[in-house]
């Protein structure tokens, strides 16, 4: 029987060799813990601690719930390292602004620092600020802010020999010169108005010239032209 035409090129073409898939890139050990440490900081600051499930972690992820056991032992253990790098994070900068030697320059850069982390690491900072009854009081924001106030304190403490006031009262300042920056720090991680400079500025006002002597349009003298 007489071939169809085309069939003799049929004959001599190689069949088509099935697609393959895309492979995936594995991951080192490392890399993996890394990503799943990142993702589970983004969850936790959208849902807080109790609404996060280890379920939403892997899939978002793309592996499998036993991969995030094997890191972390579970989601107590992966929350507890996200907050622990949080805080280190936050108290780092914080320390490492503190730099000045006038009082007032260092209230100031304490207060930057804080604002600069909120809008640089919202992530982070959300977790923070959701309070979890997985950790102890040293794994949280309260206890960043009571190692900065220590800090404070013992600039404060200084300045107030300095001066001929009691020294004693220095711990009762810092706690409450922090404990205003925190607050309004947690207030503006929602609200992002005024910039955060402004914020700054009107802090270091209230603190340092009080509500009899408030200054109506208070500036940075870190941020000033010298």
């Amino acid at each position: 029987m007489a071939e169809a035409p085309g069939d003799e090129g049929a004959k001599h073409r190689r069949p088509t060799a099935p697609a393959k898939a895309a492979s995936r890139v594995r991951m080192s050990a490392a890399q993996r813990r890394e990503q799943l440490i990142s993702i589970g900081r983004q969850i936790f600051a959208e849902r807080g601690f109790d609404a996060t499930s280890i379920e939403e972690v892997a899939s978002r992820a793309k592996v499998s719930k036993p991969v995030i056991y094997e890191h972390f032992g579970g989601k107590e253990g992966l929350y507890a390292v996200v907050v622990d790098r949080e805080v280190r994070s936050l108290l780092d900068r914080i320390t490492t602004a503190l730099t000045a030697g006038d009082p007032r320059e260092l209230l100031e850069q304490a207060a930057l620092a804080l604002l600069s982390y909120i809008e640089e690491e919202t992530s982070g900072f959300r977790v923070l600020v959701r309070e979890s009854p997985v950790l102890s009081a040293t794994g949280n924001f309260s206890s960043v802010m009571n190692d900065v106030a220590h800090q404070v304190e013992h600039i404060l403490g200084a300045e107030f020999s300095s001066r001929g006031y009691d020294s004693k009262l220095a711990e009762l300042y810092a706690q409450a010169l922090v404990g205003m920056v925190a607050l309004t720090g947690r207030w503006w991680l929602e609200v992002r108005k005024p910039r955060k400079e402004m914020v700054a500025a009107h802090l270091v006002n209230l603190s340092w010239n009080g509500l009899s002597n408030l200054e109506a349009n208070p500036g940075l003298i870190t941020t000033r032209e010298r």
